[in-house]
């Protein structure tokens, strides 16, 4: 496929009550690498292992040109979170809706991180929330998949409240901090999202 960096980026903004998500960009840089920076012992247990070249400039254009290049794709959408109402728009997090399946699969997977001083707010609540219609409505799938560490209550409780339900546990599932860990597995269905937003 013929892509350029002259063409604009199609990704949608969305927009909650307090959130913005938005695609990143290399002026993202600095927020990004202060946020990632402040918040390493609290996201490292969470998170696969990483170290401080990874939050080299260079590796986060990587990231930014790699994302744009899955979202011309249809493969994979990568948001930061920000407060918009913030002096300029504070970046807070991100969220991701990846591996996109078309045919008769038609779901994704959600993931997401939250800077330290910013969890437990609600505003990663309200991020997911706002994902949700962009999944079933405009990107029109039928389900989005999650996964968390059996002790990640925050977690659970983030995706409880947007209507997901719990369907399994897979031992060793993904790398972790260095090391294969378990996961509960959650997930929810364009049915369920309806019930779920029509008993709200």
């Amino acid at each position: 496929m013929a892509w350029s960096w002259l063409t604009p980026d199609k990704t949608p903004f969305l927009r909650g009550k307090q959130v913005l998500l938005r695609p990143p960009t290399y002026t993202d840089y600095a927020a990004w690498y202060g946020l990632r920076s402040k918040s390493r012992d609290f996201l490292r247990p969470f998170e696969p292992r990483w170290t401080e070249a990874d939050l080299a400039q260079r590796v986060f254009a990587a990231r930014v040109k790699r994302a744009r290049q899955e979202a011309d794709e249809g493969t994979d959408y990568s948001y930061f979170i920000f407060l918009p109402d913030s002096p300029h728009e504070k970046l807070v997090g991100g969220i991701t809706l990846s591996n996109v399946r078309r045919r008769a699969a038609q779901h994704c997977t959600l993931g997401y991180w939250m800077g330290q001083d910013y969890a437990g707010r609600g505003l990663m609540t309200e991020a997911v929330a706002t994902t949700l219609p962009y999944v079933f409505n405009t990107l029109d799938l039928h389900r989005v998949h999650a996964a968390f560490l059996p002790g990640n209550l925050a977690s659970r409780r983030v995706l409880e409240k947007n209507g997901f339900v719990e369907e399994g546990y897979a031992e060793n599932y993904l790398q972790i901090d260095g090391r294969w860990a378990d996961h509960v597995l959650f997930g929810l269905t364009r049915e369920g999202y309806e019930r779920f937003r029509y008993q709200r």
